[in-house]
């Protein structure tokens, strides 16, 4: 006697399609034919991979890869447009070298963008850890968006204090020195106290007795005139800031004040010379003197 192990499919009452005899929870199948479009869309990526593994790169080997007929390379691209890039950037770069003022570089708007562009971005990867990433700084690095310059404001000065840095050693290194009243023993604690005080009358932040004024003045005159003048307003020959305005490098706080004045706190700056190109480096100068205002 011969079994017929053939079964017929099921038919799903409801909608009359086949079931793929698979069923969940009393959920069962349907066996639906997938959309043509889907389909036609499947075939056409069968077809066209096939085409990308003839004409492009694609499948790997143990030293190397299929480089397919047309020998693409994305990173070879890359290095072409690079130099396509510096090519322009140099003719840039000569013309920015070839002015001597912000003034004669926002006469051409082209250049001025160059300028600007090929600043920030120097800034962002080399200044903006001690200064910010808009420039705002933080205590003890300057906020280049004032119009507040120790070295000055023009474009050349600007270029100078980039190039060769603050304090750091080099010979054409801006150098100034603020001595540490306190930590050296040049002042006593209430002369210090009464210096810190005159700090904040010569700000306008506070009325100082007049017997304050009387005892600090001769000290001012002995320790401080040379740099910050005899009326507080700074020397930027020598960096030393101005003590009448409302801006303060370490704090404007009386126990800030003090503790510059004790521990007389001097900050460094690399010298940028050494590692970025003229070029570069007048971009940096022209971005910063946009940010302040410049001079």
């Amino acid at each position: 006697m011969n079994k017929d192990h053939s079964t017929k499919p099921e038919i799903d009452n409801h909608t009359g399609v086949e079931t793929t005899g698979h069923e969940w929870d009393g959920i069962k199948e349907l066996n639906n034919p997938l959309p043509r479009w889907w389909l036609w869309i499947f075939y056409a990526c069968c077809v066209w991979s096939v085409v990308y593994w003839i004409f492009m790169p694609s499948w790997p080997g143990i030293n190397s890869h299929l480089r397919g007929t047309r020998n693409h390379s994305d990173r070879a691209n890359v290095a072409a447009a690079l130099e396509t890039l510096k090519d322009v950037r140099k003719v840039n770069a000569q013309r920015l070298l070839a002015v001597g003022s912000v003034a004669e570089i926002e006469q051409d708007p082209e250049l001025l963008q160059f300028a600007i562009t090929a600043g920030h971005s120097a800034f962002g990867d080399n200044c903006a850890t001690c200064h910010g990433t808009g420039g705002g700084g933080f205590k003890g690095y300057p906020n280049l968006n004032d119009d507040v310059w120790l070295w000055g404001g023009s474009l050349a000065q600007i270029k100078q204090t980039i190039t060769y840095g603050i304090r750091n050693g080099h010979d054409q290194a801006r150098t100034s020195q603020m001595p540490a009243f306190g930590d050296q023993n040049i002042l006593n604690r209430d002369q210090i106290n009464d210096m810190t005080s005159y700090v904040e009358y010569l700000a306008g932040q506070k009325t100082v007795a007049p017997e304050i004024i009387a005892r600090v003045v001769p000290v001012y005159q002995a320790q401080c005139v040379s740099c910050h003048g005899a009326a507080g307003t700074g020397d930027r020959t020598q960096g030393a800031p101005n003590l009448t305005d409302a801006e303060w490098l370490y704090g404007g706080s009386r126990e800030e004040i003090r503790a510059q004045i004790i521990h007389g706190r001097n900050g460094v700056m690399p010298v940028w010379g050494e590692r970025l190109d003229e070029a570069t480096i007048t971009a940096l100068a022209v971005y910063v003197h946009t940010l302040g205002g410049g001079e």
